[in-house]
């Protein structure tokens, strides 16, 4: 069964720190990318930062410095530190990934977790 499930989200303060993971169903192989989104109430869905099967990585410049994404493929899971919290990145966060074979089928797949709440106060 395909699925993939965040989780790490939560409340913090401003300055503090937040890793969230997006864990994908084993069914999932050959991913050729894994990016973190996220979207505020009434606003775009932005770019955080994404991963790829080679383990190159990159970031929205608003988060460069401060996010750093990982992956362990042991687990098909994809890690987000997020560091220096501001108010202004409160949003769900949510995982994308991009796979070629699904359930032992190729192809070209996408899909999104249900996402996980940030909430940074002042």
């Amino acid at each position: 069964q395909v699925q993939l499930v965040e989780s790490g989200g939560g409340s913090v303060q401003a300055g503090g720190s937040l890793r969230v993971s997006c864990a994908a169903s084993g069914s999932i192989s050959s991913i050729d990318a894994t990016a973190w989104y996220r979207q505020a109430p009434g606003k775009q869905r932005e770019f955080v930062a994404v991963i790829t099967d080679s383990g190159s990585t990159n970031y929205a410049d608003s988060v460069k410095g401060r996010f750093t994404i990982s992956s362990d493929n042991a687990k098909n899971t994809v890690y987000l530190l997020m560091n220096s919290l501001k108010p202004e990145v409160t949003a769900v966060y949510l995982c994308n990934v991009r796979a070629r074979m699904v359930l032992g089928r190729w192809g070209d797949y996408d899909f999104w977790g249900q996402g996980t709440q940030v909430t940074v106060s002042s």
